[in-house]
């Protein structure tokens, strides 16, 4: 445990964002080496794949962690393992996935399992890059992930701020939502702002589409259908006394249904294009699928509930938790190969995720470890046929 909350610190001193993981990605590939494993680095990009056989099995599970940090400066100055590399931190607990799936692969590789016997067939460790940006596990396999390892079934794990270390949530089905991202670019005639009847005013017609967009969810969507329209950002290349010529709106929206994100695209280039003229603007929708939907496979979430409850105890499981609309890259491989994706709680007092305060609790290690472990043992038995 204490080695593990070492490595963990180490990652969170120094983090790394997407497709950058360099360090990170050798100081994971040094460490599975030295507990015997097969090691290939450079996959997708800056993935790490580690491979461990035990028996004749021909059965093959994969567990997968992420590696990339945030673009955020880490608060918490008095912190001992604060983050040295300015503006960038693990503020989501990569560093805590990364270190459980260490110490998962030396429990494995060293026969320690807690109290188990070992295992047959193959586990392999995936160490992914950039599951923030959305876009590094499709570089895994793009760079033939599934061609160089056989997989049956896929597992994933994520911390939970407000859930107490150790408890377990999952469920059968939609987890975790798609993510859209849009941005809308509004033209008019900038000049002076002491002259705007001689002017197209942008930010006017900007702020018409910012508050016209909140209907789409609660007025042209189905309301059975979850979904979630946000406008993040609104920029102009105007100062104190100029209105500007261009306005652009940037925003994230979710969903669960391809259909609804579709809807969604419709209804915000109509909005957009109609109230932009209304304002005699004009506006330009760039809309993009950055995630998409994580669902979970029946046969697999029924085991990983097993050994979750095997491992942390049955009060500690939730097998029916609500979902949620953030995203989750590793929805990538559950489209390819069928698998799980689950919550462990990292504290009821952790503050949220992707905040400046946020640091992963190292009790979670244990539960974590003790989880993949006794998944391993589930899904990989001695002695099956």
């Amino acid at each position: 445990m204490a080695e593990m909350a070492g490595w963990r610190r180490h990652l969170h001193a120094n983090p790394e964002v997407g497709f950058e993981e360099r360090e990170t990605a050798a100081f994971v590939a040094a460490r599975l080496s030295e507990f015997g494993l097969r090691v290939t680095t450079g996959v997708g990009g800056t993935g790490v794949i580690a491979s461990l056989r035990c028996g004749t099995g021909g059965r093959a599970i994969a567990l997968r962690a992420d590696m990339d940090a945030l673009r955020i400066a880490e608060g918490a100055p008095g912190r001992a393992h604060r983050s040295t590399r300015p503006g960038r931190m693990h503020a989501c607990g990569h560093d805590g996935h990364t270190a459980a799936l260490l110490g998962t692969a030396a429990a494995l590789a060293a026969g320690a399992e807690f109290d188990g016997p070992t295992f047959d067939g193959t586990v392999h460790f995936l160490f992914q890059p950039a599951e923030e940006h959305g876009r590094g596990m499709q570089a895994m396999l793009d760079d033939g992930l599934l061609a160089r390892i056989s997989i049956d079934e896929a597992y994933g794990i994520h911390n939970m701020p407000g859930a107490p270390v150790g408890r377990f949530a999952t469920r059968t089905g939609p987890i975790m939502a798609a993510e859209d991202n849009f941005e809308i670019t509004v033209t008019g005639r900038g000049g002076h702002a002491a002259r705007p009847h001689m002017l197209v005013d942008p930010i006017l017609a900007g702020a018409a589409i910012v508050v016209a967009l909140q209907q789409v969810v609660a007025r042209r969507l189905d309301p059975v259908d979850p979904a979630v329209v946000s406008v993040t950002e609104f920029l102009t290349e105007g100062t104190r006394n100029v209105i500007p010529g261009v306005v652009r709106i940037r925003g994230d929206c979710r969903s669960w249904r391809p259909e609804v994100s579709a809807a969604i695209e419709a209804e915000l280039r109509r909005i957009a294009g109609a109230t932009a003229e209304a304002h005699a603007a004009g506006a330009v929708l760039a809309y993009t699928r950055e995630f998409i939907p994580t669902v979970n496979a029946p046969g697999p979430t029924e085991a990983a509930l097993r050994a979750a409850r095997t491992a942390l105890g049955a009060a500690a499981v939730d097998g029916d938790c609500a979902p949620i609309m953030g995203s989750e890259d590793f929805a990538r491989l559950l489209a390819q190969v069928p698998g799980n994706f689950a919550f462990i709680g990292n504290g009821e007092a952790s503050a949220p995720l992707h905040n400046p305060e946020y640091d992963f609790d190292d009790a979670a290690l244990a539960p974590m470890v003790a989880y993949f472990c006794a998944l391993v043992r589930d899904r990989l038995p001695r002695g099956a046929a």
